[in-house]
């Protein structure tokens, strides 16, 4: 059973998306503003502006949003479509060009509060918000706000991100600039912070004295697709683990902040990256695994090998998998492990983090034929289940003791009524209301980017270099597996079926 509480809209205010005619408006925006609608999470008073280069009028841009959210509902009917049209308008222009500006100014009026939403391509980051400075967009007053929501890759090393930072901080205060990621605004995601901090048997175990190692996974069945060109001047590190993998990494590993909004939260999380482990070319060789995939099946259909995908060089060496271990030096996680991992094309969709605890003495049990006991492991599923799993060993019924492990299950889908979600409602309504806690601050993406800043520079000094081919459908690169094995672990299977109870 569930509690009702009543959430506050946020302040009248105008949404402005920069690529307004783009995927990620079509795919994800529109079904989460549809989302937070229906949940009475938007003002009555809200509006829509949509700036982008094709010339299609006020008209042809409803019409667009029209078929876009025929297509993708949301999990709601058609009823509020209308409610979305009759307050959205449209601007035509190139990002470059001062007139832009000047017609966003005049639609917006100067009392206005505004969220400028950049689903663009990274290239445009610094453009728009050099213009939006320059045609005093972002200046704010004590009756009306205004806030830039910018999507991720923010920056592709160390250097580019800092210099992103230094063009957006020119012109906009930290506190109005919300670097989102999306994986934040997943309920397991958040829930870390809750089943860790409201739980009192939980944060005791939760260091270097009880946990033997962490593993956390974003495993991915899609390939690169259509977007061969793009990615193949990303890859898999720079698209996942300085801001996915490590910021599910600082909500498993930081400590207990005095609060959980704003800074205080935030600080915590940036403590945990300056505190992980510098990568020497030494560990960049030896801790870190990269892999891509060849031909294969993946669901019961054939997959072509990256380097056959269109746009894709066909010796290109950019990775669509990595692997690596990590440790982070401070009291708590000193000689802990942490082992990361995430590609394109394996067997299974799965996002989850597991902390293995230790194992318990066996002399109690030395006269019992097992020579170790089952895991004791914690497995939070973020995606595409969403739960906690706890292992833990038990007798199997019998005369003989006989030990076995089994799981004790919590499902999101089991104990609460959900409701189909993007994982942008919660991340769009914080941003409307000025909570920054979900989002990251320029010292936090930039610690993500030192601490794989070595990496990256090993790699370039590698030059080029055969990757290890892993088929697509598979569960990664063998090497990967051998960088737990040489440690006496071994990854949680990507298929795990496992006896359970509860």
């Amino acid at each position: 059973m569930t509690k009702e509480h009543k959430i506050k809209p946020p302040p009248a205010c105008t949404l402005v998306i920069f690529g307004a005619t783009g995927d990620l408006t079509r795919r994800l925006l529109m079904p989460a503003l549809r989302n937070m609608h229906r949940d009475g999470l938007l003002p009555s008073d809200f509006a829509l502006l949509g700036v982008a280069s094709r010339d299609i009028g006020d008209d042809g841009f409803r019409d667009h949003l029209r078929k876009g959210m025929q297509e993708f509902k949301g999990g709601t009917g058609g009823s509020d479509i209308d409610w979305f049209l009759e307050r959205s308008c449209y601007v035509s222009g190139k990002f470059e060009e001062d007139g832009t500006y000047r017609a966003v100014a005049d639609r917006l009026g100067k009392n206005r509060n505004a969220l400028f939403y950049f689903a663009t391509p990274p290239a445009e980051f610094s453009i728009v918000t050099e213009h939006l400075g320059k045609a005093k967009l972002l200046e704010e007053t004590d009756d009306h706000w205004r806030r830039l929501i910018i999507e991720k890759p923010f920056g592709h090393d160390l250097p580019s991100a800092i210099a992103l930072n230094k063009d957006i901080l020119k012109v906009a205060r930290e506190e109005q600039v919300f670097r989102i990621d999306h994986y934040l605004g997943k309920e397991t995601v958040q829930n870390i912070m809750v089943f860790r901090f409201a739980n009192g048997f939980v944060e005791p175990l939760w260091s270097r004295d009880h946990i033997d190692h962490v593993q956390i996974t974003v495993a991915e069945t899609v390939g690169v697709e259509q977007r061969g060109k793009s990615y193949d001047a990303t890859g898999a590190l720079r698209d996942m683990v300085p801001n996915h993998l490590f910021q599910l990494l600082s909500l498993i590993a930081m400590e207990p902040p005095g609060y959980l909004v704003g800074d205080a939260l935030r600080n915590e999380k940036s403590k945990v990256l300056d505190a992980v482990h510098n990568f020497g070319r030494k560990d960049s060789h030896n801790n870190v695994v990269r892999g891509q995939y060849g031909a294969g099946t993946v669901n019961d259909k054939p997959v072509v090998a990256y380097c056959q995908s269109p746009d894709v060089p066909a010796d290109s060496t950019t990775e669509t998998f990595v692997a690596m271990k990590l440790g982070i030096d401070n009291w708590r996680w000193a000689g802990v492990p942490f082992y990361l991992r995430t590609g394109k094309a394996l067997m299974r969709r799965r996002t989850e983090i597991t902390i293995q605890f230790k194992q318990a003495p066996l002399t109690l049990f030395r006269d019992t034929p097992v020579d170790r006991l089952p895991t004791n492991d914690l497995t939070l599923h973020i995606q595409p289940e969403e739960g906690v799993t706890l292992r833990f060993g038990v007798k199997e019924p019998g005369p003989a003791v006989q030990i076995d492990g089994v799981d004790m299950k919590f499902g999101y889908e089991d104990a609460f009524q959900r409701v189909p979600s993007t994982g942008y409602e919660t991340l769009l309504y914080d941003s409307m209301m000025g909570d920054g806690s979900l989002f990251q601050r320029a010292d936090s993406i930039e610690a993500g980017w030192r601490v794989m800043q070595p990496v990256l520079d090993a790699w370039k000094n590698e030059g080029h270099r055969e990757l290890p081919i892993y088929p697509a459908g598979s569960a990664g690169p063998k090497e990967a597996d051998e960088l737990m094995t040489r440690d006496g672990r071994r990854w949680r299977s990507l298929t795990t079926s496992r006896k359970g109870i509860g």
